[in-house]
């Protein structure tokens, strides 16, 4: 049974792309787990906070930020983990399988809130990473939070020794959106919420816990 189960993991880890598809849509739908955006006066002192976090964003937390930015991949956490996580290929697969599960479901979220961007309700917001024109009305929830956090959870549950240096990465790497001025920070709490639950509703999934003995197999002791 166990050979079976591995072996599927194996076939749907070769298959993923864009879409991971373990979860069905009806199976992780936003509105089950997020509540809606806060409204325009909450959104307002939002917009404030990042008009102060932009005064006082040094040239280096800018460019630290964009770093981040442009990095999605499971190597976010190598610090964090102690170890290089693109040397580890069964570990670095399951997490990258976990972003694109994330990728996908996130979309869905946006599209259901539709939330306006801070830069396209307040032009003189200066993001970190260039946009594309027009206004963009996926906010909610940061893409990027939940991504950290849902990788952030599955490689705790692998390296427990680490989980909290792995969690605060998580978690500094979501506040960097800040930062950037690319998010409120409500879409970063709710990105922070949804990646967890996203995390745990994966590993409740049998071909899931398969790929995680895989990747526990890979770690036994670092």
């Amino acid at each position: 049974m166990r050979y079976g189960l591995l072996v599927c993991a194996a076939m749907a880890l070769g298959s993923a792309g864009a879409q991971a598809g373990m979860l069905a849509p009806g199976e992780f739908a936003a509105g089950r787990y997020l509540p809606p955006p806060p409204d325009a006066i909450v959104t307002h002192r939002e917009m404030d906070e990042l008009h102060a976090i932009a005064a006082r964003s040094t040239a280096e937390d800018r460019a630290v930020a964009k770093r981040d930015a442009e990095n999605e991949t499971p190597t976010i956490f190598n610090d964090a983990a102690g170890f290089d996580l693109s040397g580890s290929p069964q570990t670095f697969k399951l997490l990258t399988l976990v972003g694109d599960e994330e990728e996908d479901d996130t979309k869905g979220a946006k599209a259901y809130f539709h939330r306006d961007r801070p830069y396209a309700a307040e032009p003189a917001i200066k993001t970190c990473t260039p946009v594309k024109p027009g206004k963009a009305a996926n906010s909610y929830p940061s893409g990027h939070a939940t991504r950290a956090f849902s990788m952030g959870v599955v490689l705790a549950s692998l390296v427990p020794a680490r989980s909290q240096e792995i969690l605060a990465r998580a978690s500094q790497y979501a506040e960097r959106r800040l930062i950037c001025g690319v998010h409120y920070r409500s879409d970063i709490v709710a990105g922070q919420q949804f990646g967890t639950v996203l995390a745990l509703k994966l590993m409740q999934k049998p071909e899931f816990q398969a790929l995680m003995t895989a990747a526990q197999a890979e770690l036994k002791g670092r």
